[in-house]
């Protein structure tokens, strides 16, 4: 691990990581001072990615960003201060896996199936999902089919999406750069190639967002499966990204998939190499919550952010303090007219102890939903020094369980006592965000 130069108040960022592989290995760029500013470009993930066979991470994110002074058991929190779309369509849709074009998987050990070359270079012949061809040979090898798919195309305003026909698929097909506004640095094939079009017509909203960003995992790993369920794929893997159950632990959980992580949000990440190592990526135009397609609208995009090192929090995965409309309903700041009537409440039944709370987010990943939410309810239990029980109750109460992406990550919510934030040096930056 190395850092390229001295400490910056501002850094921008348009280079990304080398085939989608994040860990301790990179390059970090910065140092970037506590409280400085990140600005990037970030190229589209999921699908681009999946149909460039020389990956091994099925996102492309940024080159990473060191903080100074972080160190392995500090945090660094990420104010998101804007996130911009700048592609003019995007296409989707529910994937396939094909037989012969991998090993193991098809995200991360390709092959090609015509001359055996692993992790092959690629040339795009014409548009359509035969379109991607193997350097070498000629073969088909996008080891990804789309079973059914859009593509759908943006206004200007960016507050709209519309699903297109065949004949303008096909159109943006043949400019599928221009369209994606993919940035000079990106090494992916751009799915809209495959000119998809199973579902003209749908109009949708566009709530942006970003997919996969926090800090690098202590051990080198495939940028798409550095989560508890997608990274499960790697355990006793018969490929090289293969690790132990026990290695599983080493990820951060940047690849979320939670549609709060978007402007106005705050994410406190864990540090697990010291400088932390900040990379961003797999924008989204617009996802429901559970991205039960698998996949959605990856887009090119841009968004800065303010961060700031929190020393010694010590966290097993991230943290998010969304903006409070995306709370759920249990989960909003108690108003003053509210804790009027907690006090009346508390004088008639004697109760002189009050809490003052927060909410707080905590993300749990793993296999499944139910090992998600065990694991979520687990972080928090340590994090905020409770019984599993007593969290148990709380989310029950105060919060709630909300997917973020099948197969296995979730929120955990719940509102937290301000005494407890304070001794995590977590209050100010709550209370700032909530405005309490």
């Amino acid at each position: 691990m190395a850092i390229e130069s001295h400490p910056v108040k501002r850094i921008k960022v348009d280079n990304f990581t080398e085939g989608g592989i994040v860990g301790p290995s990179l390059t970090m760029l910065g140092p970037l001072e506590n409280g400085g500013i990140l600005e990037v470009k970030t190229a589209p993930g999921c699908w681009g990615p999946m149909i460039t066979p020389s990956f091994q991470g099925a996102h492309e994110v940024t080159q990473p960003v060191a903080v100074v002074g972080a160190k392995i058991g500090d945090a660094i929190a990420l104010k998101i201060k804007s996130v911009k779309v700048t592609s003019l369509a995007a296409a989707s849709g529910v994937d396939a896996p094909i037989e012969g074009r991998y090993t193991g998987d098809p995200f991360v050990a390709r092959k090609c199936p015509g001359c055996g070359t692993e992790n092959p270079p690629t040339r795009i012949e014409g548009i359509g999902q035969a379109a991607i061809r193997c350097k070498k040979c000629g073969a088909e090898v996008a080891p990804f089919k789309a079973t059914h798919g859009y593509t759908i195309v943006f206004d200007h305003s960016k507050s709209v999406g519309l699903t297109v026909g065949q004949e303008a698929a096909n159109d943006i097909a043949k400019q599928a750069s221009k369209f994606s506004s993919l940035p000079e640095k990106s090494k992916q094939n751009c799915i809209l190639v495959f000119a998809l079009a199973n579902m003209p017509g749908v109009v949708a909203h566009l709530r942006p967002f970003i997919g996969n960003m926090g800090t690098l995992p202590a051990i080198d790993m495939p940028v798409s499966h550095n989560a508890g369920d997608f990274g499960s794929f790697l355990v006793g893997a018969p490929h090289r990204f293969a690790i132990s159950k026990e290695q599983l632990e080493f990820r951060t959980d940047g690849h979320m998939d939670m549609d709060s992580v978007r402007e106005g949000a705050i994410l406190i990440c864990p540090v697990k190499v010291d400088g932390g190592g900040i990379y961003v990526g797999d924008m989204h135009a617009m996802q429901g919550d559970g991205e039960i397609a698998g996949h959605t609208t990856d887009v090119s995009g841009e968004a800065i952010f303010e961060v700031h090192l929190i020393k010694n929090l010590n966290l097993e995965g991230p943290i998010l303090l969304p903006p409070e409309e995306d709370l759920p309903i249990l989960a909003k700041p108690i108003k003053q007219t509210e804790a009027k009537a907690v006090q009346a409440l508390g004088s008639k039944y004697g109760q002189q102890i009050l809490e003052k709370t927060a909410p707080v987010q905590v993300i749990g990943t793993g296999p499944n939903l139910n090992e998600a939410v065990t694991n979520g309810v687990s972080r928090a239990a340590k994090l905020f020094k409770m019984p599993v029980d007593e969290v148990k109750n709380r989310v029950t109460l105060t919060g709630g369980v909300e997917i973020g992406r099948l197969p296995g990550t979730v929120t955990v919510t719940l509102l937290v006592p301000l005494t407890t934030l304070e001794e995590l040096r977590l209050a100010n930056l709550v209370k700032g965000q909530y405005k309490l």
